[in-house]
């Protein structure tokens, strides 16, 4: 697989993970109460507070991989950046 099909199925990924996080954190957010007795089991738009919490948990730590794995795939752009914007002052 090339470089530029690798970076866009990576950044796709993200797009996706980044999403499902801030879809999963505004609804968590905005539609369910903190704080409810028994709050866990109760269903929202067909999912319990405890199922929300886990997509968006495992969600978050996916797109903290895949960050990762997006900066390892930049560096060599990253490092030649820094370079330009720091050491030719």
């Amino acid at each position: 697989m090339n470089r530029t099909r690798t970076n866009y199925i990576v950044d796709i990924i993200l797009l996706v993970l980044f999403m499902i996080v801030a879809f999963t954190g505004f609804f968590m957010y905005l539609i369910i109460p903190e704080g409810v007795p028994q709050g866990r089991y109760q269903v929202y738009a067909g999912l319990t507070k405890a199922t929300w919490t886990m997509i968006h948990n495992r969600s978050s730590i996916l797109l903290t991989g895949f960050i990762g794995i997006h900066f390892l795939l930049h560096w060599k752009w990253i490092t030649c950046i820094k370079a330009n914007l720091f050491l030719k002052g």
